[in-house]
């Protein structure tokens, strides 16, 4: 059990059994009447948004998500594709579920997918990835913070 004011973002939490993950918290101490916490939480089911508050005595079951190791093999389309590198079991993803999580994310990289109950929610980019560039516009006089030429 984790209570209201021991939220921290990326937390998930079951309400109402339904499993909600802390997008974002606030505690509010106002002047007159009792502290609250404000928070964005976000439903893994449908991904639908709610905002709720709540006493930071109130306690709520934290929910057990599993995270595994993935390698992103390619994207098809609206389809991207993953492997277990265990059980070499693949998975695909749309590009709705997704998002643009991906973006920085080459080919045959690890990422960490997010899952509860055997239902996939998110997928978490490695932390740092290496990248090289190909094309940059040219510097113009007078374009830098620096002012040089």
């Amino acid at each position: 059990m984790v209570s209201a004011g021991d939220f921290r973002n990326g937390l998930t939490i079951e309400i109402d059994n339904t499993v909600y993950q802390v997008m974002e918290f606030q505690h509010v101490k106002p002047g007159k009447g009792a502290a609250f916490v404000r928070t964005k939480l976000r439903n893994i089911v449908n991904g639908g948004i709610t905002e709720k508050t709540f006493r930071p005595t109130e306690k709520f079951p934290q929910a057990h998500i599993d995270r595994s190791d993935m390698q992103y093999l390619y994207s098809d389309a609206d389809l991207y594709y993953f492997m277990n590198v265990e059980n070499y079991e693949q998975i695909s993803m749309t590009k709705d579920d997704v998002g643009d999580t991906l973006e920085f994310v080459k080919e045959n990289e690890m990422v960490k997918m997010l899952s509860y109950n055997g239902q996939v929610f998110a997928i978490e980019p490695p932390l740092f990835v290496e990248l090289v560039i190909t094309e940059t516009e040219p510097g113009f006089k007078g374009d830098t913070a620096t002012g040089a030429s």
